[in-house]
Parts: structure tokens; sequence; C-alpha cells
């Protein structure tokens, strides 16, 4: 299964832009905050994109243009970046439809839908707990 790291770009991003913001530059690049994140700054366009389409964060065109927060790090949560992001759901169901005549092929869905919406609902929860400001301070913690 291989990984998808939008979120964690995300987060990355919004960090790097608090941390700027802290130190009185307002505005970003992207250019800027794909050097941060270490990659193509078309990706980070990309996930400025989504940001923006959720609020997170303004762009400024023309003199003094680039990317800064639109809320205070302390009021975007991760949950927030989530949604913003939507990554793809945790755990997925069958591709196709399993054989019915079995009864475990009949049951399955159902009984793997109800645990899997309660481990969303956990991850949400714990989402929704963590701003950007905590993982910038915990962020900073490290040597």
């Amino acid at each position: 299964m291989a990984e998808n790291s939008r979120m964690t770009i995300a987060v990355h991003v919004l960090a790097w832009m608090a941390l700027a913001q802290r130190r009185g530059q307002e505005a970003l690049t992207s250019d800027q905050v794909a050097a941060s994140v270490n990659t193509n700054p078309v990706i980070i366009r990309r996930s400025l994109g989504d940001l923006r389409r959720a609020g997170l964060v303004h762009v400024r065109r023309g003199s003094g243009a680039g990317w800064s927060l639109a809320r205070a790090p302390e009021q975007i949560t991760l949950l927030d970046v989530y949604d913003a992001v939507k990554p793809p759901p945790l755990f997925g169901m069958h591709h196709t439809e399993p054989n019915l005549e079995c009864p475990v092929g009949k049951g399955i869905r159902p009984a793997l839908g109800r645990v899997y919406g309660e481990i969303e609902q956990a991850v949400r929860l714990e989402l929704k707990a963590t701003s950007v400001a905590e993982v910038l301070r915990e962020s900073l913690r490290v040597p």
C-alpha cells in the first residue's frame, strides 16, 4: 500500500508559514516553502491550492506576492488540514461485491463498516485536538 504524504506536506507548509509569520515575514513564495519541504514547488502549489480553498491560507499577487496564513496557527487544527487535503479513507472495502451466499461475504461489509467508521471518528477527534501551533512548537524542540 502506498503512503499518502499530502497531509504531512500540508501541515509542514502551515507550520513553516507560522514560523515565518512569527519572524516577521507575512508572506512566503511557493519556492520558499518548497525549499523547506525539499520538494518541487508544483507540489507545494497544489497543496497551497487545497489549503486556500479550505480558507486556511491567502494568496497575494503583485508586489509582495506570496502565501500567508488566513487564521492564527492556534486556530488551525490538524482536522482542518485533513479535511482540506481530503486523503483517501484509511481502509477500503472490497473492489468487487463479495459472495453474498457466503456467511462471511454477506456480513463482512456491515461489520467492517461499523469498525472503520469508529476508527475514522477516533482519528478525527485526535486531529481536532492538535493545532498547527502545537506542531510547530513540537517541531522546534527537536535538536
